[in-house]
């Protein structure tokens, strides 16, 4: 009789901590769910000015096709990644980031364009979309390393396999966001 009870007590240890540790994982999913929701904002307001940027670029750099073709390629490329799809999403973007740097470089080679006001306004509109972008990434980023330290240390790594823990990407940039545009007339 004593061992039955303690089969059974064991068992139901077993059972809160994975309840516990599967309630954990649903927690953490969301939270970086969440996180991704308010980038994701940020991201389509993005898209909906790269057009308008990419218009106001073409009548004083008309010469510079390839450029802003890449910059509308790397847009549809990044919106055509299903959004439940984070990890894909994050690179998609850091392809987008680079072919927008490469506008704004643009800008600095065409002073007429730089000075142009509807230049200016897509600029600092642009630029107010990527402080947001910034802050959202701080808390999603944050959200991931809780979630995958959780999945990845005891209780959780245990139990990972059988609750279909998720692991995440972080939204950095990548290396190549990181070195400077250069723009070629040659």
């Amino acid at each position: 009789m004593n061992i039955i009870l303690l089969v059974i007590g064991i068992l139901a240890v077993v059972a809160i901590l994975l309840v516990i540790v599967y309630n954990r994982f649903v927690k953490n999913r969301n939270m970086v769910k969440d996180a991704w929701s308010n980038i994701d904002v940020a991201l389509k307001r993005r898209y909906d000015l790269i057009p308008n940027l990419v218009e106001t670029v073409k009548g004083y750099a008309a010469h510079e096709k390839s450029t802003l073709e890449s910059v509308i390629e790397a847009r549809n490329a990044a919106m055509a990644v299903p959004s439940n799809d984070i990890n894909a999403q994050i690179k998609a973007e850091n392809q987008l980031q680079q072919s927008l740097r490469s506008i704004f470089a643009l800008g600095e080679a065409y002073p007429d364009l730089k000075a142009n006001i509807n230049f200016l306004d897509l600029q600092q509109k642009l630029n107010e979309i990527e402080e947001n972008l910034e802050r959202s990434r701080r808390y999603y980023n944050g959200t991931v390393r809780e979630n995958n330290t959780y999945g990845e240390s005891l209780p959780g790594v245990v139990f990972a396999g059988m609750l279909n823990y998720q692991h995440f990407d972080y939204f950095e940039t990548d290396e190549a966001s990181r070195e400077n545009v250069k723009v070629s007339f040659g």
